[in-house]
Parts: C-alpha cells; sequence; structure tokens
C-alpha cells in the first residue's frame, strides 16, 4: 500500500509540468472535483461508484480531431488498491483503475451499443467505464499510462470483454450516469471478485491516444485536472450498506 501511495504522489508533480491547447481548455468545474463515494449495496450485489463535481459531470466532451492517431481522452477515474486479478487480468504490476471516458474519434467497446442506434462501432463519444492497469511514465507530462504489451506474448491474460488492444484495458459495459454534478457508474460485485475493503481516490485527467510514435504510449495520461484527495493518497475506504 505505502509503495503505491509513494508511485502515485509523484505523479503530481509530473502532472503539472507542461500543458498542451485541448487539455488546458478543459481545466474546468466540469473536471474540478468535489467529492467522491464508492458504496457497496450487499443486499443488491452491487457497488456505486461516484464522482461529484463543481460544474456539470460529463456535460464537457473532447473535441473531435478526425483520426485516431492524437484522439483526446477525457476520464474521471477511480485509482483503487485493487489487484489485477480481482478485475480479471492476469497478475501484473500496476494501478488497477476504473475509469470513466469520453473520445468521439473512436469506439473501443465493440461488445455495447451505449447509444442505442444498434450500431455498436460509434459510441466512444458517449460516456463509458475500463478497467485499466496504469503505470509510472515519465514521457507523458500527466506522468502515468496505460500498461501496454506484446501482441504476441501469450502469457497475457485479460478479461473476455477486453476491445483487442495491446494494452491492459477492459471494456466491461457497466452502466455509466450523469445527473447534474454527479457521474456515476454501478458494477456487479462478482465482476471484481467480491471485493468492497479496497482504497480509492478520485481522479479527472486529459489522455490521448498514440499510434505513431514508438517513443510515446499507446495511451498516456498528458494532463491531471483535479484529485479528490489532493495529494493522490488513496484514502478512501468502501462504504458498506
Amino acid at each position: 500500500m505505502k509503495s503505491i501511495i509513494f508511485f502515485l504522489t509523484t505523479i503530481i508533480i509530473l502532472g503539472t509540468t507542461e500543458s498542451y491547447t485541448q487539455e488546458s481548455s478543459h481545466k474546468i468545474d466540469d473536471f474540478t472535483i468535489k467529492q467522491v463515494r464508492v458504496t457497496t449495496k450487499k443486499d443488491l450485489g452491487i457497488t456505486i461508484w461516484e464522482i461529484d463535481v463543481n460544474g456539470t459531470a460529463g456535460n464537457t466532451t473532447p473535441t473531435k480531431i478526425g483520426q485516431l492517431d492524437g484522439a483526446p481522452v477525457l476520464g474521471y477515474v477511480f485509482p483503487t488498491t485493487l489487484q489485477p486479478t480481482d478485475v480479471g487480468f492476469g497478475q501484473t504490476n500496476g494501478i488497477v483503475a476504473l475509469a470513466l471516458t469520453s473520445h468521439p474519434d473512436f469506439d473501443d467497446t465493440p461488445l455495447w451499443d451505449e447509444n442505442n442506434d444498434q450500431i455498436f462501432n460509434n459510441d466512444g463519444l458517449v460516456w463509458h467505464p475500463h478497467w485499466v492497469i496504469l503505470i509510472k511514465d515519465e514521457r507523458v507530462p500527466g506522468g502515468l499510462s496505460v500498461k501496454q504489451f506484446k501482441k504476441a506474448d501469450k502469457t497475457v491474460v485479460l478479461p473476455p470483454t477486453n476491445p483487442n488492444m495491446p494494452m491492459y484495458m477492459d471494456s466491461p459495459g457497466y452502466p455509466v450516469t450523469t445527473r447534474q454534478n454527479t457521474i456515476n457508474v454501478v458494477v456487479p460485485n462478482y465482476r471484481m471478485n467480491n471485493q468492497s475493503n479496497f482504497q480509492y481516490d478520485g481522479v479527472t485527467a486529459f489522455m490521448k491516444v498514440n499510434t505513431s510514435n514508438e517513443n510515446l504510449p499507446m495511451l498516456g495520461v498528458y494532463e491531471i485536472y483535479s484529485i479528490a484527495s489532493g495529494n493522490l493518497s488513496l484514502p478512501y475506504t468502501v462504504k458498506k450498506e
């Protein structure tokens, strides 16, 4: 646990060293965290993850650029102390995070039709969840990236709902809703190994896809807008109801 906190705390410095035009344009109340909550409801077998912001949650989405390389991604993210094996990955190093994202240039949830138009590959703009494994990455200003692997590596274990990308990422299809200043996602407890004793934090961030520069991560964090705890110490515990 101490090593996780130390690892994440170093990201605060990295995440404020540079800024980019589109990133900085989203440093607004819609991504300024006021409160974060994770509540498990044992009688229903679900856990509800929520972030409250000063503005309107989910109201602001990225500006489409028309291509995958450089595509912007906005996220409301819950870094946790969960283990990768709790959410369907094989054992690996890194931070398990539940990220609620929007990215109009591509769709990475091929099993789900979030906008209910009977087309399964045009829903990237709609806020949707991903389990990801985050690692420290000083190649990007935000200091974090989604952990990658070589496609030929047969030892990598991913959940069956993964989007078939060479990253530790899953597209689990949990329902995400926004209402006024709150964005939330409902996770069935059995889909996270019935864990309820983990710790977590809340972060809002700007990410970007890279498909052309081998010296950059495929999906990196370029700016961190807000941190619920203020220091990424993962101080919050799950409320049980």
